[in-house]
C-alpha cells in the first residue's frame, strides 16, 4: 500500500515514514501543502496522512482541493491537542478521520489500516473469501483454516489484489503500490510472487491472469 505524508516537521515525518516502512508500507513525503498537493494530484495512494499547520498551503485546504480534483484516496489529519476546531475543519474540507499529537505509532497505523479497509468496502480486519481468509491486522492468511506462509511481498501482493476485488490491476500499478520509487519497474518480480501464491493458496483458484492487462482476484461470491 502507497501513503502519503504531509508534514514539515522533518523529525515527525521522518519517523512516521519510517515507522510506515518497517510495517510494510510504501511511502512518499511531502514538507509542505504545496508539494503534498502536486503528489496528491499527480500519484495514486490508497491513504494519506496530512498535518492540518502546514506552510505554503495549510492542510485544509489541501484536502478541499484533492477532493474537488476527484482525489478520493482516504486521509487521516494530524491537529494539535485541543485545537476541536481544527478537527471540525479538516473533516469537513473531506477528510475521514484525524490524529491528536501527541500519539502512539500502532494508533497511527491501526487507523490508517482501518481507512483502507473501509475504502474497499472492508469493515472487519479480517477478509473472508470462500476458504480463504486475511487478516490484515496479524497480517496472516488462511486457506480452509490452515495457516499459509507467505512473504512479506507475497502477502502484499495478496493484501492489494483482495483489496481492489474483480478489478483489473496492472503489474506497473502493483509495482507503484508495493515497491518505493527507485524500484526496477521492468523486473518480472510480480510474475514470481502471483506464481508463488497461486501454489500456495492452492487449492483456492482466486487470482486470474487477464492477458495483457494484469491480474483480477475472483472473489467467491
Amino acid at each position: 500500500m502507497r501513503i502519503l505524508i504531509v508534514e514539515d516537521e522533518a523529525a515527525l515525518a521522518e519517523q512516521l515514514a519510517r515507522h510506515l516502512r518497517d510495517v510494510g508500507y510504501v511511502v512518499d513525503c511531502a514538507v509542505d501543502g504545496e508539494e503534498g498537493l502536486y503528489y496528491g494530484r499527480e500519484y495514486d495512494y490508497d491513504a494519506a496522512v496530512i498535518d492540518i499547520g502546514l506552510p505554503k498551503i495549510d492542510g485544509i485546504e489541501v484536502i478541499r482541493r484533492l477532493r474537488d480534483d476527484e482525489r478520493r484516496f482516504p486521509v487521516l489529519i494530524l491537529t494539535a491537542r485541543g485545537h476541536w476546531q481544527d478537527k471540525v475543519s479538516g473533516l469537513e474540507s473531506g477528510a475521514d478521520d484525524y490524529l491528536t499529537k501527541p500519539f502512539h505509532m500502532e494508533e497511527l497505523t491501526a487507523r490508517l489500516n482501518a481507512l483502507v479497509r473501509r475504502a474497499a468496502g472492508y469493515a472487519s480486519p479480517i477478509i473472508e473469501e470462500g476458504e480463504l481468509s486475511l487478516d490484515t491486522a496479524k497480517k496472516e492468511v488462511r486457506v480452509s483454516g490452515e495457516a499459509v506462509e507467505l512473504t512479506a511481498f507475497e502477502y502484499k501482493v495478496l493484501e492489494y489484489l483482495m483489496l481492489n476485488p474483480s478489478r483489473v490491476v496492472s503489474k506497473s500499478e502493483l509495482t507503484e503500490h508495493l515497491y518505493e520509487q527507485d524500484y526496477d519497474r521492468d523486473s518480472n518480480v510480480i510474475e514470481v510472487f502471483v506464481g508463488r501464491l497461486r501454489k500456495k493458496l492452492d487449492p483456492v483458484k482466486a487470482i486470474k491472469t487477464v492477458r495483457g492487462q494484469g491480474y483480477r482476484f475472483v472473489t467467491a461470491s
